[in-house]
This record gives C-alpha cells, sequence and structure tokens, in this order.
C-alpha cells in the first residue's frame, strides 16, 4: 500500500472512485435516515472530487489525452452535476428517486472508467512521478475549499473553481453545520 506522502494523483482518484462506487451501493442498499446520510456523503465527494479534477487534473490532462477527452469529461461531469443537484433537491424519499438515482450511477461509473482508461493512462506516460505526487497534494488542496454540493450553474472550468469555489464552499459549509445541528437537535 502506497502511503498517502507518497501516493500520486492516479492513485488518488482511483481511491477515490472506489470509495465513490461504495457510495452508490451504499445508498442502494440503505433506507430511511441512513439512505439520506450516504447520499449526502456521496454528494459531498462527488462535489469535491470533480471540482478538483477540473481545477488540478484535467487541466494537466489537456495536452497529454487531447483537447476532445478533456472536452467529454467535462460534459459528463456537467451533466452529473446537474442530475446531482436535482437529486439532492428531489430528496431520498421521492418516488422516483431510485430511478433516476439508478441513471445517475451508471453515467457516474462509466465517467469514472472513461478517465481510468483514457486521461489517467496519458497523464502517467507524459507527466514524471515528482509531479503527479505533487498533483496529488494540489488535489487534496482544491478539495478543502471545494463547495459541497453541486453547483451547475458554476460551469467546470478551472477559473470558475478557482474564482467561485471558495465562496460557495463557505455557503455549502455553513448550510451543511445548520442542517447538521438541525438534525442532531431533532434527534
Amino acid at each position: 500500500m502506497v502511503s498517502a506522502k507518497d501516493q500520486d494523483v492516479v492513485e488518488l482518484l482511483l481511491d477515490q472512485h472506489k470509495q465513490i462506487k461504495a457510495l452508490f451501493a451504499e445508498v442502494k442498499a440503505a433506507d430511511g435516515d441512513a439512505k439520506r446520510t450516504a447520499f449526502r456523503q456521496l454528494v459531498r465527494l462527488l462535489a469535491v472530487h470533480e471540482a478538483a479534477e477540473e481545477q488540478v487534473v484535467h487541466p494537466a490532462a489537456r495536452d497529454a489525452a487531447g483537447d476532445a477527452v478533456i472536452k467529454a469529461r467535462l460534459h459528463e461531469e456537467h451533466d452529473a452535476k446537474r442530475v446531482l443537484s436535482d437529486l439532492h433537491d428531489l430528496g431520498t424519499e421521492a418516488a422516483d428517486f431510485d430511478t433516476r438515482f439508478a441513471a445517475l450511477e451508471r453515467a457516474v461509473l462509466q465517467h469514472a472508467t472513461r478517465e481510468e482508461q483514457e486521461e489517467f493512462p496519458a497523464l502517467r506516460r507524459t507527466i514524471d512521478p515528482a509531479r503527479l505526487r505533487r498533483m496529488a497534494g494540489a488535489v487534496k488542496a482544491a478539495e478543502a475549499v471545494a463547495p459541497t454540493r453541486p453547483h451547475p450553474a458554476a460551469g467546470e472550468s478551472a477559473i470558475v473553481n478557482l474564482v467561485a469555489g471558495p465562496p460557495l464552499a463557505l455557503f455549502d459549509r455553513a448550510r451543511d453545520a445548520v442542517s447538521d445541528w438541525s438534525r442532531a437537535a431533532r434527534g
């Protein structure tokens, strides 16, 4: 096992893809509060993961994998943000949540597979290992200040994420704290 310090950006993102797959399974298997909690965790992970990829990974991979590959990933991410935002607003108890959630899962897992097959190998071929390790640190830093919910209207560019991301993240994290407090007070 690679230590977190020695982990490169591809290893970090592959680990996160595994976490995302596990959270999809957890949401599907749960109900009630457990389902809401697992879905909130999935929303948060997807939001910070995609924001960090848009800031750090996709710009670095554009030359290596090609503009068409990166444009396609950004389009997929935009679509997923829109659906994820709609599902978040809909709530896990809605009658059509499970059907729409299954479609999101298929799209997100196909997106992850395309990254793993097209983008990640290109990064490994063209970027030296030391830079890939530094990129892992940059992804972690970007995730620390990324919004915790999808904001499809904000777009998918690195510049938008750098400018709009921190204020949206503050708003999201404040909303998360109030929501957590409210749930604890009712509990």
